[in-house]
C-alpha cells in the first residue's frame, strides 16, 4: 500500500502525486471523508431553505412548518406543544418563540386541553388559516423552482433515502462511542 503524507492544508495524499487529482483526495477518510461531506450538504441545505423561505414569504421555515402541520386534516381542534414539538423536531425553545410570534401575528392561540387542564393546545386561528391558504400558490412555485432539476424518479428516491437517514439519526445513541473528558 502507498504510503500517504499531509499536504500543506494537513490533507492526506500519496507522494509523488499531482496536486489536485481526485482518486489522490480520497485516498485516506480525510475528516469522515463522504459522509462528512453529505452531513455538512445537509447543513448547508437546510440553511440554504430557512434563507430562501424567509426572503421570498417572509416567514421562517419552522413558521412555515408550524402552518403547515396545524393546517392538517384531524387537527382542526390543535394539537398540544409537545406533539407538535415532536412532529417538527425542534426544540422546546425554538418552538416556543416561533409560537409567540404566531401568537402576536394572529396565527395560532394557545387554548386550555379539555381533557388536561394543565395542558394548553395549540390552535390555527382563522386568520392562520387564510394566511396558510394565500401561501399555496407561493409554495406551490417554492416547490417546483426547488425541485425543477429532478426528476419524478430522483424526488421519489431523495424522500425515501431522507426517510432511511432520518430514522437513523433518532436512533442513534453515542453513550458508550464518547470518549471520557
Amino acid at each position: 500500500m502507498p504510503s500517504v503524507i499531509q499536504d500543506a492544508e494537513n490533507r492526506p495524499r500519496r507522494p509523488n502525486r499531482q496536486r489536485g487529482t481526485k482518486g489522490a483526495q480520497m485516498i485516506v477518510n480525510e475528516s469522515g471523508g463522504i459522509p462528512n461531506r453529505l452531513f455538512f450538504r445537509l447543513f448547508q441545505t437546510g440553511n440554504i431553505l430557512q434563507r430562501q423561505v424567509q426572503n421570498e414569504m417572509g416567514i421562517s421555515a419552522v413558521q412555515w412548518a408550524v402552518l403547515g402541520a396545524l393546517s392538517r386534516e384531524g387537527f382542526e381542534d390543535g394539537t398540544s406543544f409537545n406533539q407538535l414539538k415532536e412532529y417538527l423536531y425542534v426544540s422546546r425553545q425554538n418552538l416556543d418563540g416561533v409560537l409567540k410570534r404566531m401568537e402576536r401575528d394572529g396565527h395560532v392561540v394557545r387554548v386550555p386541553d379539555p381533557q388536561d387542564r394543565r395542558a394548553r393546545l395549540v390552535v390555527l386561528t382563522e386568520s392562520g388559516r387564510q394566511f396558510w391558504d394565500r401561501l399555496q400558490d407561493s409554495i406551490a412555485e417554492f416547490y417546483r423552482q426547488a425541485m425543477q432539476g429532478m426528476s419524478f424518479d430522483d424526488s421519489v428516491s431523495l424522500l425515501h433515502l431522507l426517510k432511511k437517514l432520518q430514522h437513523e439519526l433518532i436512533d442513534i445513541s453515542l453513550d458508550s462511542a464518547t470518549p471520557e473528558k
